[in-house]
């Protein structure tokens, strides 16, 4: 059994990609790994430049572009993670979502698997994400967007008291950035998530396209009695959004999937005048062609 599974799913990042997977070997440590590439239907080469400049890397080029969650489920089934309770006895130890546009620093791996060694009863972690600026990536430590600490966010609570627990949980800005600390999610740029949590809560909601997936895993993750931790003693790069820039759908995806994530996890108890806001707010978030997606719910597993 290897120490760790790698998913990259790749969407036009060829270069970025390059980089990401030469740091990605270059780690250290006595730990066994398998890296998987996932292309969604790439123009710039990126599959090519894989099979070329990374034999060692296990690659799955794809003629559609699947999405995120439905590009890394391809991996982490090749990997022997499959639905719930039907884990192959050859899958990893822990499986490790990691973006094209982010870059490992040469004890990342190894010093994440410890940390989690060490915890028992954490399902998921990820690292403290810097942007190319040095700026803090702020989704990389996430309290969950219920109705209300989504309403602190966007009315501009979180802005003004950033340093308040009630606040600014939405990116618990109130925390320190080079501290330890207990979250609701990390980000799956980079999201590495324990082999038992896999088995308990099965793999990624395919009904979400591009976000909103790790949000959903963590929080079946917490709600199967794990817990998620933000490790800030690990430093990764992150160019973010690299792919989701040269897309459209981008800005719709996102309200989309926070449509998704409020109906699964919190309409069940949202009184009538409450959700009728929601809707309204990500209607006016989303554009018109979220109109589509509030009148005909997306299922979801």
């Amino acid at each position: 059994m290897h120490d760790i599974g790698i998913v990259i799913v790749n969407w036009n990042t060829c270069d970025l990609l390059r980089r990401c997977l030469e740091t990605v070997f270059a780690s250290r440590g006595e730990l066994s790994k398998r890296v998987v590439v996932v292309d969604n239907a790439s123009s710039d080469g990126s599959a090519d430049m894989v099979a070329d400049c990374f034999p060692q890397v296990e690659l799955i080029a794809k003629t559609d572009n699947l999405g995120y969650p439905r590009g890394n489920n391809v991996g982490l089934r090749h990997l022997g993670f499959h639905a719930k309770s039907d884990v192959s006895a050859e899958a990893p130890r822990y499986a490790l979502l990691l973006n094209p546009d982010t870059e490992l620093p040469p004890a990342a791996l190894e010093d994440m698997l410890a940390f989690m060694d060490a915890r028992l009863d954490i399902g998921a972690a990820g690292p403290k994400l810097i942007l190319p600026d040095g700026s803090l990536d702020r989704a990389c430590r996430r309290g969950f967007p219920t109705p209300l600490v989504s309403f602190y966010h966007y009315a501009g609570f979180a802005r003004l008291f950033p340093r308040s627990r009630r606040f600014g949980l939405y990116n618990m800005t109130f925390a320190d950035e080079n501290q330890d600390i207990e979250v609701d999610s990390v980000v799956g740029a980079f999201m590495q998530v324990r082999r038992e949590a896999i088995e308990r809560v099965g793999l990624l909601d395919e009904a979400f396209f591009m976000y909103g997936e790790d949000l959903d895993w963590a929080y079946r993750v917490k709600a199967a009695g794990y817990k998620i931790w933000y490790h800030a003693g690990v430093t990764v790069k992150h160019v973010k959004r690299a792919a989701s820039r040269q897309s459209p759908r981008a800005q719709f995806e996102f309200w989309r999937a926070m449509l998704i994530f409020y109906r699964k996890h919190f309409r069940r108890d949202t009184v009538l005048p409450v959700h009728l806001l929601i809707l309204t707010a990500l209607l006016y978030k989303g554009g018109p062609s979220l109109w589509q997606e509030i009148r005909r719910p997306t299922s979801t597993p």
